[in-house]
């Protein structure tokens, strides 16, 4: 019965709404705002940096924590308020239950990307056409052709059309969170409970490539070491694969191969987390 995902999907939706999630984003408003009038005194290519690199860390924290705060009171919630007896009496199989819940936060952490990304790019570019405007009077008796290299320095250091890939894996990241979350829910005893051992993976994932690095460094790893490090690797997803922004703010571009192969390993990590949170749901007593 498919047809009930996408309406269990809009509920989900309307309810994260409803719950004032995008407070988030009056932050991150804030943040970009405020940043844009800091960056003022610093040279150019200096204050684009400054914006992409504060604007993106800032989009890649706020729909993490909004994947997980939000998805970790799922089924608390509706066990609460009784609200799930009523769906899965209808009867609506419980994978699809998991499948709206998902496809219900998909849909608010896309949004909630598209207003970030939209302010974001607006500042960008509000900030790009007050240097523009500068330039151009700073080099009122320059020649023509100085005046264009100089224009198209400024319009080069923004690197717009590369902020797309990075965006993009920002949001395949929470929803990458928001399977795990919704997978650690299904078996939790509460959201809190949900939401500690969302954090701890969290961390873990960020952590791991650097605590793996230090373990294997100046060794020669045996097949022990390598089958201990597959296995964390498979258990916490290696988070900081997912973080492109750092070669995006130095202005270089991602590789297609590279955005290809980040987002197969996060709809690989989606499928997986969503398929266990339905086959550990499906046998949980209610």
């Amino acid at each position: 019965m498919l047809t009930a995902v996408p309406a269990i999907a809009r509920v989900t939706f309307t309810e994260l709404v409803r719950q004032k999630i995008f407070f988030f984003l009056l932050i991150f408003a804030l943040l970009v705002i405020g940043n844009s009038a800091f960056v003022s005194k610093l040279s150019f290519q200096e204050q684009f940096q400054m914006l992409k690199d504060i604007s993106l860390g800032a989009m890649s924290v706020f729909t993490s924590l909004i994947a997980i705060l939000a998805t970790a009171s799922f089924l608390s919630k509706d066990l609460e308020e009784r609200t799930i007896y009523t769906l899965l009496a209808k009867p609506v199989p419980r994978h699809n239950y998991i499948l709206g819940k998902l496809l219900g936060i998909a849909a608010l952490l896309a949004v909630s990307v598209v207003l970030m990304s939209g302010l974001f790019l607006a500042v960008l570019w509000l900030q790009e056409s007050a240097v523009l405007a500068e330039t151009r009077a700073q080099l009122a008796g320059a020649s023509p052709e100085e005046q264009t290299a100089a224009l198209k320095e400024v319009t080069s250091a923004t690197f717009q059309f590369n902020l797309l890939p990075g965006i993009a894996v920002i949001y395949l990241k929470a929803l990458l969170l928001a399977s795990l979350t919704l997978f650690l829910s299904t078996f939790a005893t509460s959201s809190i409970f949900t939401i500690l051992m969302a954090f701890a993976v969290y961390f873990i994932g960020h952590l791991q490539s650097t605590a793996r690095d230090y373990w294997l460094a100046g060794i020669e790893p045996g097949l022990g070491s390598r089958i201990l490090a597959a296995g964390v690797a498979l258990i916490f997803p290696d988070l900081q694969a997912f973080n492109l922004t750092d070669d995006i703010i130095a202005g270089t571009a991602v590789p297609p191969g590279l955005f290809l192969n980040t987002s197969l390993l996060a709809g690989i990590y989606i499928a997986a987390y969503t398929a266990l949170a339905a086959f550990v749901f499906s046998g949980r007593e209610l």
